[in-house]
């Protein structure tokens, strides 16, 4: 009994806590997870002028290639036995570009509408919160203490990310919505969300993942006004993939040393 709960405190401390810095870093990671895609798809050779077969090919060959990353991370993230915010926030942005990447080729290549997307992994979302919550009774992360939840969480965090790229992309390839009003759009609806979280209107559980959720598309939006060109979007700047990946990523390090040493993240233990 012991060392139950003894192995349960020690999972507990392996999410951070859910402070400002967390959701900085999260918003940060979405944005690198869209650039970092588009990077990584360029540097195995996709082109605007790849044909249809090379385009197919490489989309899957930098999926599996980035879900082999994830793979290792996730391991390590497993393998500690407390919060490493090192490890925690990598394999938070390896989701983030996996789940772009998983879309972005169900999109391009099987044909995939986006609106489809977002209720498939939306569907997806719900049954894993379903099969969560008939084997746990609880959606908390604060109630993250055993593996078996660890493993949820993350199912949940990937299935977010897809849904979130799918449902972003409705308003910039679909609808044709500058880049700006959509990241405010989000925005607003994340702030709305925030403040009847903070005032108990809506539930912990509700509030956190349906924030998480709009996250993703709201850091694409932003990353893709950084980063596409002129010609891929009027509105946009145009500083490229490859220059915003490595500012980001740069951030979330800074950031990430800091809640190393301070530890302004860890979840005290009573």
């Amino acid at each position: 009994m012991t060392n139950a709960i003894s192995n349960a405190k020690t999972l507990l401390v392996k999410v951070p806590a859910i402070t400002l810095f967390f959701w900085i870093i999260k918003v940060l990671s979405t944005t690198v997870g869209e650039t970092l895609a588009d990077y990584v798809n360029q540097s195995f050779g996709l082109t605007d002028n790849s044909s249809d077969a090379e385009t197919l090919r490489i989309m899957n060959e930098t999926a599996l290639f980035m879900g082999g990353v994830l793979i290792v991370l996730l391991l390590a993230q497993f393998a500690m036995r407390k919060y490493v915010p090192a490890i925690y926030w990598a394999a938070i942005v390896a989701v983030s570009a996996e789940g772009t990447m998983i879309t972005d080729d169900m999109h391009t290549n099987y044909g995939w509408q986006n609106w489809q997307l977002t209720i498939l992994f939306g569907l997806i979302l719900l049954a894993v919160f379903a099969i969560w919550w008939a084997q746990e009774r609880t959606l908390s992360i604060k109630t993250i203490n055993t593996r078996k939840r660890e493993g949820f969480y993350w199912v949940a965090v990937l299935a977010t990310f897809a849904m979130g790229t799918a449902g972003g992309d409705i308003f910039l390839d679909d609808l044709g919505w500058p880049l700006l009003n959509s990241t405010a759009v989000f925005a607003a609806v994340i702030a709305m969300l925030a403040v009847l979280w903070r005032f108990k209107v809506v539930g912990q559980v509700f509030g956190f993942w349906s924030i998480y959720i709009l996250t993703r598309p709201l850091g694409a939006s932003f990353g893709d006004y950084l980063s596409l060109s002129k010609a891929d979007a009027p509105d946009a700047l145009g500083l490229g993939a490859n220059n915003i990946t490595a500012l980001f990523l740069g951030l979330i390090a800074v950031l990430v040393i800091y809640l190393t040493i301070s530890k302004r993240d860890v979840i005290k233990l009573d």
